[in-house]
């Protein structure tokens, strides 16, 4: 039976050139390292090393078999993590989602509909979201629409609108309501880290430019400071200080109101409890 200790012995050998040097980076002696790659040659019931005088080294058939335990060396450093992921798995409900607002809801109902488990997210793109589900990297997404995979079981979670926040000396600001394309060509103040929003605006308004800011702080600053326009959404909390001054318009694009959906694989129906949750606690549609 093969040793994976000695395996990693072996391939240490090939890249160090000598036992010695093999050794000392092991933190072993070297004559326990000579008796493991002899213990290696009866393991494998064929010659591995060319013996010199002073010297020791690889035959054809030994760098094959380094190659061989290089593979078999990461095969079982990725059965140990696979293992330690499903370990996680147990105690840990990983989300995935397309923008940061439905998890501000999100992921207190799930802390309240499984107490005994860990809650784990994070902001991903549309397609991984979906492939990360099927796949099992994740247990829950949420996607701004319905999803096509038959695999996957999909319910309606939130509903989030956005409105473009003016100064009220600006030129749109008599409007009532806007589109993204009466809003393109005006450069804007924008969050960063606010998921697929952020390649809508880029999409929809091509011709302004987007000032991105990192801190909530210095956002919120900003906003009070400049004539720029921002955005906001019925979901954003905490903003009523740095939009008191401004107007806040409804954007009337389909694109710009969406209704998030949860996805999951169909074994783990006990997670539709967390859109009934959210819509017994809130008015959400």
């Amino acid at each position: 039976m093969l040793d994976l200790t000695e395996l990693e012995q072996l391939v240490r050998f090939a890249d160090c050139g000598t036992l010695s040097k093999a050794a000392e980076t092991l933190n072993i002696s070297q004559p326990t390292i000579t008796r493991t790659m002899k213990h290696l040659e009866e393991a494998f019931g064929v010659p591995l090393f060319v013996r010199g005088k002073n010297r020791i080294c690889f035959n054809e058939t030994g760098e094959t078999a380094v190659a061989l335990a290089r593979s078999l060396l990461a095969e079982a450093e990725n059965t140990i993590q696979q293992v330690q992921a499903f370990d996680r798995s147990l105690r840990t409900i990983t989300v995935e989602s397309c923008a940061p607002a439905p998890l501000w809801l999100l992921l207190p109902a799930l802390s309240s509909c499984f107490p005994d488990k860990t809650i784990s997210s994070r902001l991903a793109d549309i397609f991984d979201i979906t492939e990360d589900v099927r796949s099992g990297v994740c247990e829950l997404g949420v996607l701004p629409c319905d999803t096509e995979d038959e695999q996957l079981l999909s319910v309606p979670l939130v509903r989030e609108e956005l409105s473009v926040c003016l100064p009220k000396g600006h030129v749109l600001a008599a409007h009532d309501h806007l589109t993204f394309s009466m809003l393109n060509g005006f450069n804007c103040l924008l969050k960063s880290q606010i998921g697929f929003w952020d390649g809508i605006c880029c999409e929809k308004m091509p011709s302004s430019r987007f000032l991105v800011q990192n801190d909530e702080f210095e956002f919120k600053e900003l906003i009070k400071e400049s004539s720029l326009p921002c955005f906001t959404t019925n979901l954003v909390r905490d903003m009523d200080d740095a939009l008191k001054d401004r107007k806040i318009i409804p954007v009337t694009d389909q694109e710009a109101n969406v209704t998030y959906r949860l996805i999951f694989q169909a074994k783990n129906r006990e997670y539709r409890k967390v859109s009934e949750k959210l819509q017994e606690d809130h008015t959400l549609f």
